[in-house]
């Protein structure tokens, strides 16, 4: 299925609580959101491109009255939830974890991006913004009456520096990318074990609504087949992993081996490389190489990865 910028959408999943859900949750297209309370907004993640953001910022101010935006968070550093930053009112302040600060100041994707995918995005008029103000462990952000509580899983998951807004009252948890609803996990920059921790953290704050990275909002009765479905995931990308170092093949001959099995209806299955070259990496200590996971990507999926952006 193909679908463009228009189809996404801002969903009110509480009063004065919005997910903007972007359907075609591929490479590079990502959910984001917004909290309202006091007069002002607070809003989780930007997007990608210039076109997308522009979208979901004016979705947001026309669902909040013209609320002013006084903060915003990024969730993690991957420039689908972070090139929009430039775009947010130079007044706002934009709230990360220390980690995810360090990684956009050193992204250089956002300069121009590798003909890894297709269409090569085109990411517009975005400049690279981090962080403002910066986070190790836990922050509290109040809107009116309305607390939003800023939890650091207190390890590396899909990245060093993971973010998650939980907002207790409303039982709601923006939880970036630590959730990929119905399509293939991304752990290149992060740990297979510890996104595999950072299951059952998520599962205890036993909220109503939970608003993934990617894909559809999960409710309490749909977020435990969700968890699930990742656990079964993560310790296939192990199993994978540990048979071919065992076997002493490369990572890309260990993904290619591989039976996908339930896994293969999932979208951007060739993740899997850059899954695996993280576990050889991590359990052999050296450095991990990005630029071969990408490569053995696109040998996975016969070409460049698709894009929506």
């Amino acid at each position: 299925m193909t679908t463009s910028v228009e189809d996404a959408a801002l969903h009110e999943i509480a009063e004065g609580v919005f997910a903007w859900v972007q359907p075609e949750a591929t490479w590079w297209v990502n959910n984001a959101g917004a909290v309202t309370g006091g007069g002002t907004t607070l809003v989780v993640d930007t997007c990608a491109t210039e076109t997308r953001t522009r979208r979901f910022l004016g979705a947001v101010l026309e669902a909040t009255h013209g609320a002013a935006i006084r903060y915003a968070v990024n969730t993690h550093m991957h420039g689908d939830h972070t090139h929009g930053n430039s775009l947010l009112p130079d007044t706002t302040v934009l709230i990360g974890h220390e980690e995810t600060r360090r990684g956009i100041l050193a992204d250089t994707i956002i300069d121009g991006c590798p003909p890894v995918w297709e269409p090569v995005p085109d990411w517009g008029a975005v400049t690279r913004r981090p962080p403002d103000l910066t986070m190790t462990s836990e922050l509290a952000v109040t809107l009116g009456e309305r607390r939003v509580e800023l939890l650091h899983p207190g390890h590396t998951a899909h990245t060093p520096g993971d973010v998650v807004a939980w907002l207790p009252e409303e039982g709601v948890l923006f939880a970036g990318d630590l959730l990929f609803h119905g399509l293939t996990p991304m752990l290149g920059m992060g740990s297979v074990t510890g996104a595999m921790r950072a299951l059952d953290w998520i599962a205890a704050f036993n909220a109503e609504r939970v608003v993934p990275g990617h894909g559809p909002v999960c409710d309490d009765r749909t977020l435990p087949d969700v968890l699930d479905a990742h656990e079964r995931y993560y310790r296939f990308v192990l199993a994978v992993a540990t048979d071919g170092m065992d076997g002493g093949l490369s990572p890309l001959e260990a993904a290619r081996r591989a039976d996908l099995g339930e896994f293969a209806t999932w979208p951007d299955a060739e993740r899997l490389a850059f899954n695996v070259h993280r576990v050889y990496s991590d359990t052999k200590g050296v450095p991990y190489d990005i630029a071969q996971a990408a490569m053995d990507a696109m040998t996975l999926n016969g070409g460049p990865m698709r894009t929506q952006v």
